[in-house]
């Protein structure tokens, strides 16, 4: 079973995410626009069909999402089967934190590194993403 397949997001903490994420937009053309979150999307290189994406997430540096790491950024690696992993990862004496939950664009999971670090464990469904992606690019004005 494979475990990461790839780069979900990278998180990190700003005090203030919306002039961080102003600046982004200007200088790197990120297309944040009223959001604190931009997408990169991409397709698989073995099934070139189907469609990805990867999150770049501004996070305010007083969120509890990271918790109980105390750490200014958070990794998201997507994974196949979360459930499976989670399993092996806890027979292997990894920390896993909290519950999975599932949303209709997929399923997320948390564990701690060996220093702490918070991970984010994402069971994609990238069809959901760009379908409702697809609705709020329509909706948008730039």
């Amino acid at each position: 079973m494979k475990r990461v397949t790839g780069l979900g997001g990278f998180f990190f903490k700003s005090k203030q995410p919306k002039v961080l994420t102003s600046w982004y937009d200007k200088h790197l053309g990120l297309q944040f626009g009223e959001n604190t979150w931009s997408s990169f999307k991409w397709r698989d290189r073995d099934n070139p069909e189907q469609l990805g994406q990867t999150e770049f997430s501004v996070f305010p540096e007083n969120t509890d999402y990271y918790a109980p790491s105390e750490s200014p950024f958070m990794f998201n690696f997507r994974v196949e089967n979360l459930v499976e992993l989670i399993e092996i990862l806890r027979g292997e004496g990894v920390t896993i934190v909290g519950e999975i939950e599932v949303y209709d664009y997929g399923k997320f999971g948390w564990i701690l590194d060996p220093e702490g670090h918070k991970i984010e464990l994402w069971e994609s469904i990238d069809d959901v993403l760009e379908i409702s992606s697809k609705k709020k690019e329509d909706t948008m004005s730039y």
